[in-house]
């Protein structure tokens, strides 16, 4: 197995970090790939008042979520559960005994690379892992990278590769701290590590969370789910919004409803049933049993008491799961949009398309019948309130003699 270490700070990690760890993957052929923020640097200070070492790792890990590698890009806390300066050497010796027979690569720039022979201990740093250095530019790679990778290969027996990155996101983690105090910066950051520091109010960015505009508010929702759910929720606010304009419903609470729809997706049962204590929802017997069923609650209730959603909001996130009788407009808008985003393919999914824009009870109604069959066919339960949403739109339309 080859493993790559990826160690710095990570203060914050922004899109060169995750740019420089892909490529290294693939340039080397990279079976797994570690994230490794340091505790202690020791050539440098970290600032004061910046974030603790447990939400530098959290920021770490949603940057290797965003690889979309799972299993394969991760982070460590190995650094971080070491007291004292955090030394490479150490670490090595660390990750050497954890993954027997692995082959090291650790990943570096070019400061880094041209600094190594300074390091601590750099024999037994070359005599555990090979050095991956990354260029900036096709010059970098130069006479300055072959002279340096020469000396170490004479002195220390290393093995070096370097690499120039395809694209370079020229940005320092310090003139992005500055940038991020100004409001600034955002571009350099993927999505869901900015949404990590507004809701955590990190490097001066204090944010009313109740009050944020939809950019913000997608970077702080993308932060609470893994990166694969993230094209969903994309294609969901899309499809909401169209339907909105379509059928005469408000396309910024649609878009917003979408946003925050599968806000708490991701969190297991004991953490789902907190929230549902907390906020005072109460469960019948399948929804305490089955973990899928809770998200809708929780998550309308997170939209409400953390980012101010209204009650057309709330009530639409509450009910986009199993649908219930006497669904409103906006209701019925998100139910749709989850249920036929553009990302979505299973037979009949055309056909619920069109439907949506056709008469959108109808669609409601088939896609109640779709999950139904589905839960039959996989012998499980049906909520009582997916039938009770069918039974009631069905019974709606009898009421005013639809075809």
């Amino acid at each position: 197995m080859k493993l790559g270490i990826y160690g710095g700070t990570f203060n914050p990690p922004h899109l060169g970090h995750v740019a420089a760890a892909q490529f290294a993957m693939d340039a080397l052929g990279l079976d797994q790939l570690l994230f490794v923020p340091a505790a202690q640097p020791p050539h440098k200070a970290l600032p004061e008042n910046g974030p603790t070492p447990e939400q530098r790792l959290a920021m770490a890990q949603i940057a290797a979520d965003v690889m979309l590698r799972p299993g394969q890009a991760q982070a460590s806390a190995v650094e971080l559960s070491r007291p004292g300066k955090s030394y490479t050497a150490d670490t090595l010796r660390q990750l050497h005994a954890e993954y027997p027979g692995a082959e090291l690569w650790l990943l570096m720039g070019t400061d880094m690379f041209l600094t190594l022979q300074n390091w601590r201990e750099p024999e037994t740093i070359f005599s555990l892992a090979g050095v991956c250095a990354f260029a900036r530019t096709q010059a970098d790679c130069g006479e300055l990278f072959a002279a340096q990778a020469e000396f170490l290969h004479k002195r220390y027996g290393a093995r070096v590769r370097t690499v120039a990155l395809p694209q370079v996101v020229d940005v320092s983690s310090t003139r992005l701290r500055e940038l991020l105090s100004r409001g600034e910066g955002q571009e350099y950051l993927p999505p869901s590590v900015y949404g990590y520091i507004i809701r955590s109010g990190l490097y001066g960015v204090h944010l009313d969370l109740t009050r944020l505009p939809n950019r913000e508010l997608r970077a702080c929702s993308y932060s609470m789910m893994r990166a694969k759910r993230i094209t969903h929720v994309q294609g969901c606010e899309q499809e909401a919004v169209r339907l909105a304009r379509h059928w005469g419903a408000d396309p910024d609470k649609a878009a917003r409803a979408a946003i925050l729809h599968d806000c708490t997706k991701y969190l297991e049962m004991d953490e789902q049933l907190q929230l549902c204590a907390k906020y005072g929802i109460v469960l019948d017997e399948l929804e305490r049993r089955a973990v899928k069923l809770l998200h809708s609650k929780t998550g309308a209730c997170v939209a409400r008491h953390v980012f101010g959603a209204d009650d057309e909001i709330c009530q639409a996130i509450f009910w986009h799961t199993t649908g219930k009788a006497g669904m409103a407009l906006l209701d019925k808008i998100l139910y749709m949009a989850d249920y036929m985003e553009p990302n979505r393919d299973f037979p009949g999914v055309e056909r619920l398309r069109k439907l949506a824009y056709e008469d959108l009870d109808a669609a409601v109604i088939a896609g109640c019948e779709t999950s139904i069959q589905e839960m039959d066919e996989r012998g499980l339960e049906v909520h009582a309130n997916t039938l009770a949403a069918r039974n009631w739109l069905m019974s709606q339309r009898k009421g005013t003699d639809h075809p």
